[in-house]
């Protein structure tokens, strides 16, 4: 299969295709040796400007490490210190960028769709970083390779995997839902009724793959991976129970996984609230995933824009090749 997009957007349309070139290009650079000699992906000379218009740890600092293991430039685009500040628009900031002859946009906005009006204005690579509630690619690409790795699988076909807590606001899984379908696994989603809204019309469009519940030890059932989300206490309102409530219910401890098996493996997608939607032990613990989800963030990050450049660099040869 040969890669050619441009931008990554969303996931919801992947193929498992898709997702196979991706994580077998991760996986060829997470064993690429440090100090290695450039390969074919490298990116000298590439420039990569990093948007964050929401806080963020992991996925701006993995993203920088990813374009730099590249041999890439990268900038940070501070939005409070920006003409974004004095109504400068995307659209502006998108044709600015590309005029500056940067190759790759990473961009995190609180608006849901920030990264398609982006898209539409920049002549190179836009790639979705988080918006809103809406998609997180990257987080699910490398849940996924998470996943498989643990798992010593070539795909998820056959397998459960649970995400409980805060569904309603979340991007992460959102993508997840896609992502791990298209691998071939069975998803349950489950959390207080109110912060579930919605999915049942996602399960319609995923019949027998997507399943929708209240019910934690219904869901826990066989899984062969726990995902818990981050509560938040600002948004509990819209679960109808309390925080307390909701650790009476929901929170994944020792129990709760034993529910699931004694092969099932605990992933979060950070910033984990411990004691809240997740205790000390299972997210510490033996059958915890946390860190490899960080470690894996960099060699996903680092295929996602090698294969994006390499589209955009494609697209400018044919361009020159037909002007000539």
């Amino acid at each position: 299969m040969t890669w050619t997009r441009r931008h990554l957007l969303d996931v919801e349309d992947f193929t498992s295709a898709d997702l196979d070139l991706i994580l077998d290009r991760a996986q060829q650079l997470a064993e690429r040796p440090s100090g290695a000699r450039p390969g074919p992906d490298s990116l000298p000379g590439h420039r990569v400007a990093l948007l964050f218009a929401e806080p963020s740890t992991r996925t701006r600092l993995s993203f920088e490490i990813a374009a730099r293991n590249l041999g890439a430039e990268t900038f940070v685009l501070d939005p409070p210190a920006s003409s974004m500040v004095k109504g400068e628009t995307l659209a502006d900031t998108a044709r600015n960028l590309g005029a500056m002859g940067f190759g790759s946009l990473v961009i995190r906005h609180r608006r849901w769709g920030a990264p398609w009006v982006t898209a539409r204005h920049f002549p190179g690579s836009v790639i979705n970083a988080g918006d809103g509630a809406h998609a997180h690619p990257t987080q699910a690409l490398l849940d996924l390779l998470t996943l498989r790795r643990a798992l010593k699988a070539d795909s998820l076909t056959g397998r459960k995997v649970v995400i409980v807590g805060d569904l309603l606001h979340s991007r992460v899984a959102r993508s997840n839902i896609w992502t791990l379908t298209a691998d071939g696994a069975d998803v349950a989603v489950c959390g207080p009724a109110g912060l579930l809204r919605g999915f049942d019309v996602v399960a319609r469009r995923l019949p027998g793959r997507l399943f929708v519940t209240d019910d934690l030890s219904a869901a826990l059932a066989g899984a062969d991976a726990v995902m818990a989300l981050r509560i938040q206490r600002e948004r509990m309102s819209g679960a109808a129970l309390s925080v307390g409530e909701y650790v009476g219910r929901y929170r994944i401890d020792e129990a709760r996984m034993a529910l699931a098996g004694p092969a099932a493996r605990f992933l979060h997608p950070g910033p984990i609230n411990e004691g809240v939607e997740v205790t000390r032990e299972v997210a510490t613990g033996p059958r915890s995933l946390v860190l490899e989800q960080v470690r894996n963030g960099v060699p996903i990050r680092m295929a996602v824009l090698a294969l994006l450049a390499a589209t955009t660099r494609q697209e400018k040869r044919d361009e020159s090749s037909e002007r000539r």
